[in-house]
């Protein structure tokens, strides 16, 4: 009898954590070298991600944000704050969405508290969690200042509200537009790769080879 070869360990591991009554996606991910990570848009319910943080054994040392809207990173602040760890994201266009938090919170009743990230990003930037190097892209539509991350190497993004499995993020918020979205889909995401997975900011996950044949919004059918 031989032994079965030990199946590599991949660098990069992720747990979704729904939190707040929108069951918002927030995404604990992390180097499986070195036992790092970050929460990628903690828009509330801390204890709960404490907890998932400790149960996977993750030193946490940053946040992550996709957007400016209040399910996605009301407590993004207190989160930092608790943990003494900085912020990046979104993209400097959600300022406003940011600095009205406390207005949204009150309107959602979502305990929420407006801050001040440590990092805004742009287009082509890239972000460390551990040794993982994540791509930034910026996806406006949904909000002005949407950003994605890509971890090329695991062929995983997190999308937040641009897409969803079988639908799309909504442009009826103020300054949202459906035609910018279209073209963050179709030119920012699609070039990833159909291969890519990715977490959106509320629902199921899914690949953008499958939205790219059945998605009603955004299916290359609609395009010609």
């Amino acid at each position: 009898m031989t032994d079965t070869p030990a199946k590599p360990v991949p660098p990069l591991r992720a747990a979704v954590v729904p939190v707040t009554a929108f069951q918002q996606n927030c995404t604990l991910l992390w180097c499986t070298k070195t036992m790092r990570g970050a929460f990628v848009d903690p828009g509330g319910d801390l204890d709960r991600l404490e907890a998932a943080a400790a149960q996977h054994g993750v030193t946490v040392e940053k946040l992550l944000l996709t957007h400016g809207h209040v399910d996605h990173c009301g407590q993004a602040g207190v989160l930092a704050a608790r943990l003494g760890v900085p912020i990046e994201g979104p993209h400097e266009a959600d300022r406003f969405w940011i600095a009205r938090l406390d207005d949204d919170g009150r309107q959602w009743q979502i305990p929420s508290q407006s801050f001040e990230p440590d990092r805004w990003l742009v287009d082509g930037d890239t972000v460390t969690v551990g040794e993982l190097v994540l791509q930034v892209r910026h996806t406006p539509g949904h909000t002005p200042g949407h950003v994605v991350f890509l971890h090329p190497e695991s062929r995983f993004a997190l999308v937040g509200d641009v897409l969803f499995r079988g639908s799309i993020g909504r442009t009826d918020f103020p300054m949202g537009d459906h035609d910018t979205l279209i073209n963050s889909i179709t030119n920012r995401l699609w070039p990833m790769g159909d291969d890519v997975t990715f977490v959106p900011g509320h629902g199921p996950t899914s690949t953008f080879g499958a939205e790219r044949r059945s998605n009603p919004f955004v299916a290359d059918s609609r395009f010609g």
